[in-house]
């Protein structure tokens, strides 16, 4: 009798959990939200700002060669839009942006660089967070091998024998 008391009580308080875990009433508006009556949702920052393009293919690269990119936007809201971030995976992919608040109807980029001394495919995201939301840009590419002597070696030396 111990147990199923016992079991009927954990499973109780487990339920009162789970169902505590739910979404919250909205009681404020901030500029990333927009009320439904009810519950607070994102605003689908693509409805804010148009991309020139969203991925980008630098195509087939020799190695060494520049690898950099501009990403241009319009803000087509009603609102001024400001880049808080932009960050890519890695360190071989760096974006780079003004903070600036763009004010609707101006345009405003991204630059990104790849370390192309890196021989292989590419596929990298960038996320860039704006103050009304987040968007995932891509570039992607191959970088083959260059000729000898275009990339800089190795400080190290070899001494051959006489």
């Amino acid at each position: 009798m111990k147990k199923l008391l016992f079991t009927s009580g954990l499973i109780a308080l487990s339920m009162g959990f789970t169902f505590a875990q739910g979404k919250k009433l909205n009681k404020t508006t901030s500029p990333n939200q927009v009320s439904t009556g009810q519950l607070e949702q994102k605003v689908d920052n693509t409805k804010w700002l148009k991309w020139n393009e969203e991925t980008h293919d630098f195509g087939t690269l020799k190695q060494g060669a520049p690898a950099t990119f501009e990403f241009e936007f319009t803000n087509v809201g009603k609102e001024p839009v400001s880049i808080q971030s932009a960050k890519s995976t890695c360190g071989c992919t760096v974006p780079t942006y003004s903070t600036d608040p763009i004010m609707p109807g101006k345009k405003g980029k991204i630059k990104v660089t790849y370390d192309s001394n890196r021989i292989g495919g590419i596929n990298k995201p960038i996320t860039v967070t704006t103050t009304f939301g987040t968007q995932v840009l891509h570039i992607k590419g191959n970088i083959e091998k260059g000729p000898e002597g275009s990339v800089p070696a190795n400080n190290t030396s070899v001494i051959k024998n006489k």
